[in-house]
């Protein structure tokens, strides 16, 4: 993993703590805030991780913390496996990517790479065919 800024939206603090240890690990800087009204304005960051658990509105939450994230940075929502609909809801807000928290807790270096890897336009081709996959899937 190479050296990026990611802030990290949870209020899960054995999840903080465990992905801090990720990214510290691969060269890089995490910053942690419990929900997104804590992200102060005018920041950039590389990539932005958020918990739709720890918003009240993820929608709102991932088009607020789009903001900060740097013109080539991700946003990345995830969540519990069994919330798929808002998983979905928050790519069609405009997150990059959806995790879920296993995938995001086991595997953070790998879905790193492959997000920062591909370019915005990119990522949001991507997230379309995830969205058409899951409702083909799920169907």
């Amino acid at each position: 993993m190479q050296s990026r800024r990611i802030l990290l939206v949870t209020g899960d603090l054995m999840a903080s703590s465990r992905l801090a240890g990720v990214v510290r690990g691969g060269g890089g800087t995490l910053e942690v805030q419990a929900t997104p009204d804590g992200v102060a304005a005018g920041s950039s960051y590389d990539v932005v991780l958020v918990d739709i658990q720890s918003c009240s509105d993820p929608a709102a939450a991932i088009g607020r913390l789009r903001a900060v994230a740097s013109p080539q940075g991700a946003v990345i929502a995830f969540g519990p496996h069994v919330w798929k609909e808002r998983l979905e809801a928050a790519v069609a807000a405009g997150a990059d990517a959806a995790a879920s928290r296993g995938e995001v807790l086991e595997g953070l270096a790998t879905l790193l790479d492959r997000v920062t890897r591909q370019g915005p336009m990119q990522r949001r081709v991507a997230a379309r065919c995830w969205r058409a996959w899951r409702r083909c899937s799920t169907a």
